[in-house]
């Protein structure tokens, strides 16, 4: 069962009983064959408690220079930090009504559902905090960190009962990520499940100041109608944000074009502010194998740790 066809199973009434133990079996069988070790995650190696000093190495990030040590010793030094074995995650869930939209194998909805189960269930190993931020619009619910199947479930019993509502207003992610700053001061994993549709200006700060203190993973959910419109003729668009409805005749190639540049500026627009911001950042689409984007990720970042951590001993 591919990753797109567990989260087609996904769509319906079913209880997040039965999506977390679909989903359970998919991360597990899936995953763990590429992935090896009891403690498989999504940051390894990476601590908040500091550790020895050594000096600066082309490649290594600045943002760890002990500055104290190096003005005692006239060269850069970094402040090695030891990896804790308890991982506090915090999920920023974007419900905004922009997600309620898909034209492939599912809806952005159902795929930020199944990536939060997917990122939950991996970082909820070995006895590690779980907490989500849930955004729609202004308003925000939260859910505290806390161990467990039963916190997992009631964060996607709440992103499941999220409302289909037109007009509530486009995510405030800046506000979203400044809220999640004050209540997480504990360094840790913040994964942002977004479109982030709206204009990186508005939270590019603000996600840099996460990631000042934790490590950060954004994951952008996009449906193959963002980047392109098909030729199907006259057709009405409607902005869920707003509720404002617009007509596009679709026949027309220079319409289509101009769609296809500006979709891509937008798309190279949010990369550079993710990483610019400092965070990592995973694109999954609806018409792609979520667990296969999610796996290739992770394995890569392993791989990183793995071959910074050889450097660094010899």
């Amino acid at each position: 069962m591919s990753g797109l066809s567990s989260t087609l199973d996904l769509v319906g009434d079913r209880s997040p009983e039965e999506i977390i133990r679909r989903l359970t079996l998919d991360v597990t069988r899936r995953l763990d064959g590429m992935l090896h070790g009891d403690y498989m995650g999504i940051v390894p190696g990476r601590g908040s408690e500091p550790g020895e000093a050594r000096q600066y190495a082309a490649g290594d990030d600045v943002r760890h220079i002990d500055w104290n040590v190096t003005a005692r010793m006239q060269d850069p030094y970094l402040r090695e930090t030891i990896a804790d074995r308890e991982l506090e995650t915090w999920m920023l869930i974007d419900r905004s009504p922009g997600l309620d939209f898909g034209t492939a194998q599912c809806e952005k909805r159902d795929l930020i559902l199944a990536a939060t189960a997917g990122v939950g269930l991996m970082t909820a190993r070995g006895a590690n905090r779980v907490g989500a931020l849930i955004l729609r619009g202004t308003e925000m619910v939260t859910t505290p960190p806390s161990q467990g199947r039963k916190n997992l479930l009631s964060i996607l019993d709440r992103v499941i009962r999220s409302p289909r509502e037109v007009g509530s207003g486009p995510a405030d992610l800046s506000l979203a990520m400044r809220r999640l700053g004050a209540i997480a001061p504990r360094r840790g994993l913040v994964v942002v499940l977004s479109d982030f549709m709206t204009d990186p200006e508005q939270w590019q700060t603000a996600l840099g100041a996460l990631a000042l203190r934790h490590a950060v993973l954004c994951i952008e959910i996009v449906d193959p109608w963002d980047l392109e419109l098909p030729k199907v003729g006259l057709i009405q668009f409607l902005d869920p944000s707003t509720g404002t409805v617009r007509e596009v005749n679709t026949d027309s190639d220079a319409v289509r074009k101009i769609y296809a540049d500006h979709a891509t500026q937008q798309r190279i627009n949010i990369s550079k502010a993710i990483r610019s911001a400092g965070a990592d950042h995973l694109v999954m689409s609806t018409d792609r194998d979520w667990l296969m984007d999610l796996a290739h990720y992770v394995s890569g970042k392993r791989k990183r740790a793995e071959a910074t951590a050889g450097r660094r001993s010899r």
